[in-house]
């Protein structure tokens, strides 16, 4: 099936359910974090999709490597930010694996998505 929208992108489907899993795992967070790692968290974990859907979006395959690019920094920033929860008793060991998991995922997707747009 082609892809006619970012939408259809597995990578934008699945790091957005990673988003979606930040914003319910951070709704637990202490009240202190709100403007800390609760922010931050969710806005790395936002910019993964956000640019995927940019790259996306722009006019050359460049362009699109180059925002792909910046959604895997954000994920490494998430995946840091998940890390930094879970040492701090934010986020449970199992949640936090999961979190991981699904971050891998994305990361792995991104990666096959840019090997494909090389050839």
């Amino acid at each position: 099936m082609p892809v006619q929208s970012y939408r259809d992108l597995v990578a934008w489907q699945k790091s957005f359910q990673l988003v979606l899993a930040v914003y319910r795992g951070t709704q637990v967070f202490p009240k202190t974090e709100t403007y800390g790692l609760v922010t931050q968290l969710r806005r790395a974990a936002v910019s993964i999709p956000s640019n995927i859907a940019e790259g996306h979006a722009r006019t050359t395959t460049g362009e699109f490597k180059h925002f792909l690019g910046i959604a895997m920094g954000s994920l490494a920033e998430v995946e840091t930010q998940i890390l930094l929860c879970q040492s701090l008793g934010y986020v449970a060991a199992e949640d936090s694996e999961s979190l991981l998991e699904s971050g891998a995922e994305v990361g792995k997707i991104i990666h096959g998505l840019l090997r494909a747009l090389k050839n």
